[in-house]
């Protein structure tokens, strides 16, 4: 059906409005923040006390690794963390062994370009979640350029490595006071969009309750058994939501979302009997094979070499101009990149204007930063707060703490002219958004619109087999509720890929209404696995 579509290319006009509106702060910001603080003072503390402040740039790279995995249950962010450290030491390792073997800036920006596309497309691909690539990136291009000596690098590879085993000691700590957390928060935010979808029908907040419907259940599949089976019930409560929206009460939904979000018991809901069919469908799917991780990165290829060439260029220019740390150019370039040309201008927008805000309250606070080293910490942990304390809010915003955090860091060897600092963080700034961008517009994705062919047959598959299912009269026990997972996973992932091509340049058209047509189908197919399930929980129930 799809080698139909008319190959036409086309280009949407860039929004020029919008991008610096707030939205509303993530119910977990204060959890990055502190974790980043908690995980950053001790070690920067102890090498202030010994005099050695300027290993910092290694323990940072460690330290860092608290940032990630917040929303994850405890069980997977263990792995998660450990990941992200590997992963950490790994391109640490890379960056430190180049500044060892030569000190050629082309070499260098040139080895830094290649990490932040192998960086990009790793983080899209494991869905490593926020802060993604940006991290990685910004610790080994700067390290490319801190002098080095082949014999120094275990032990600044050690220190970062220290540093990465207490910042997963941090991220794992709350677990033990509230050790199923993530997955109550999870299903809270499946319950508030099912009420939302309840209260107002409309197509957006449909698909916004669905993912928020299959983020739980994801959630899920990484939790004890504990709390899966009382948190499960609640899961289908909402799917029940999303098929009888007309015959859903939202503030009954709200009320359970809000006794999950404190430390009250699960609530049971008295119209919803047992969930062992939706366990064996959780179950079946837990042990159903994933896909490989090349067969993932395939589709990223396109989104890597923009990385890649955006990066490297930006690097080139800013050494090209004489500017003293084209690092910063590059590390901006790969923050550019999302998953459409229309949301990397987005962030593109936001990067700049919150970088250049942030220049500005360096020049504020470089006063009181310069009183002493100890003044100079204390600083960076705030900024390091600030800045994961706002960004949930809009990416600019978390930016304009970002951007002096960056500055101090380089003052942690040594004093530096504020002035020049300033001034190379402006030009490297406006040198990697412009060239980041133009490598975005020349990189073509023309996959972006196989992908949606791709998704939308699997997304008809998955409907088939659930529609197959749903006639048959006996089927092996948890198969229907197995199948209705696969159905929505699916569509979850049709609209996102929809959604990414939409904002796509310079690709033939996409079949829009086929899209439309798919997503009708599958939610009602969706919503007929629901009800049936609902008629056998209820005569279960009554026997």
């Amino acid at each position: 059906m799809s080698s139909v579509t008319p190959r036409t290319s086309r280009m949407r006009p860039l929004p020029l409005s919008g991008h610096l509106r707030l939205g509303r702060p993530s119910e977990i910001w204060f959890k990055p923040a502190l974790s980043v603080v908690a995980a950053v003072a001790p070690p920067n503390l102890t090498l202030l006390a010994l005099g050695r402040l300027d290993l910092a740039v290694y323990t940072m790279a460690g330290s860092l690794c608290a940032l990630y995995a917040h929303n994850r249950p405890y069980a997977a962010r263990a792995l998660t963390l450990v990941r992200v450290v590997l992963g950490m030491l790994g391109g640490l390792a890379v960056a430190l062994v180049a500044a060892s073997l030569t000190t050629n800036a082309v070499v260098l920006v040139t080895v830094g370009a290649l990490l932040a596309a192998v960086q990009k497309a790793l983080c899209d691909a494991t869905r490593i979640g926020p802060p993604g690539n940006v991290i990685f990136t910004f610790v080994s291009s700067a390290s490319l350029f801190a002098p080095q000596t082949p014999g120094q690098v275990p032990a600044h590879l050690a220190l970062a490595a220290a540093a990465g085993a207490w910042s997963w000691i941090v991220g794992m700590a709350p677990g033990l006071l509230r050790p199923h957390g993530p997955e109550r928060r999870a299903t809270a935010h499946a319950l508030s969009a099912a009420a939302v979808f309840a209260e107002t029908g409309a197509a957006a907040a449909r698909a916004g309750a669905a993912a928020a419907v299959h983020t739980a259940w994801q959630s899920l599949l990484s939790t004890g058994s504990a709390s899966r089976r009382a948190l499960a019930r609640l899961v289908v409560r909402a799917e029940v939501a999303l098929a009888a929206p007309d015959d859903t009460d939202p503030e009954r939904l709200r009320a359970w979302a809000r006794e999950l979000r404190g430390t009250r018991r699960v609530p049971i809901p008295d119209d919803l009997g047992g969930t062992a069919d939706e366990l064996l469908g959780v179950e079946a799917e837990l042990a159903s094979p994933r896909r490989p991780l090349r067969r993932r990165l395939g589709p990223l290829a396109p989104i890597a070499l923009r990385t890649a060439l955006g990066c490297a260029l930006a690097g080139y220019v800013s050494l090209a101009l004489g500017v003293g740390r084209p690092y910063w150019a590059l590390v901006t370039a790969a923050s550019l990149y999302q998953a459409n040309v229309t949301l990397t201008w987005r962030r593109g927008v936001q990067r700049v204007i919150g970088n250049l805000l942030g220049v500005l309250l360096f020049a504020a606070i470089a006063p009181l930063a310069h009183l002493n080293q100890l003044a100079l910490v204390l600083c960076g942990l705030v900024l390091n707060f600030g800045a994961e304390a706002l960004i949930s809010r809009n990416y600019w915003l978390g930016s304009v703490c970002v951007t002096p955090m960056a500055l101090l860091i380089t003052e942690f060897a040594r004093h530096q002219e504020p002035a020049a600092l300033m001034a190379d963080r402006v030009v490297d700034t406006l040198i990697g958004a412009l060239v980041g961008f133009v490598a975005a517009i020349v990189v073509t994705n023309r996959r972006a619109g196989d992908r949606l062919d791709h998704a939308l047959a699997a997304a008809d598959r998955a409907r088939e087999r659930a529609a197959r299912l749903l006639a048959a009269e006996h089927d092996e026990p948890g198969a229907r509720e197995s199948a209705r997972r696969a159905l929505a996973a699916a569509l979850v992932e049709l609209r996102a890929t929809a959604d990414a091509a939409a904002g796509e340049w310079w690709q033939r058209a996409l079949p829009e209404e086929r899209v439309l047509r798919a997503e009708q189908a599958g939610h009602r197919t969706l919503a007929a696995t629901v009800r049936r399930q609902g008629r056998h929980t209820s005569e279960g129930a009554r026997t």
